[in-house]
């Protein structure tokens, strides 16, 4: 699925927000079906930017939105890291209350630390992934 900007759901009175995410990634492809399993119908649009189709908003790059987590909302607005993180859990259930504690003072500042840290775990987190998957296949 491929789009260039958030486009009001059907039959839905206001537009979602869109989820990039890399789905050729399997740890962020197994963190999206969570979230997926959680959100109502037409609250998320949830994008794969590794799709070989994808065309990244304007102004971006897919190279760049692969390095990142990146959601985009209604307004357009992008967003990235820890701040896209808070918008996408501020609409799950079960989330909203982690997404209502980066409203304190600092916290969003120490998600993103986080989240920088966790981006340079990440390659050696996929490829253990990615060895698992491959003991699961017959």
């Amino acid at each position: 699925m491929t789009t260039e900007s958030v486009q009001t759901a059907p039959h839905s009175p206001a537009p979602c927000s869109a989820v990039l995410f890399d789905g050729s990634c399997p740890l962020c492809s197994r963190e999206i079906a969570m979230y997926r399993g959680l959100s109502g119908p037409q609250v998320l649009q949830w994008v794969d930017i590794s799709e070989p189709g994808y065309c990244p908003p304007q102004g971006t790059t897919r190279d760049a939105l692969m390095r990142r987590f990146h959601a985009i909302q209604p307004d357009g607005q992008l967003l990235s890291g820890a701040r896209a993180f808070v918008h996408v859990w501020s609409q799950l259930p079960g989330w909203r209350h982690l997404a209502s504690l980066a409203k304190l003072p600092g916290l969003l500042s120490a998600m993103e630390l986080g989240y920088r840290a966790f981006l340079v775990l990440r390659p050696w987190m996929q490829a253990g992934y990615r060895r698992w998957d491959a003991r699961l296949k017959p």
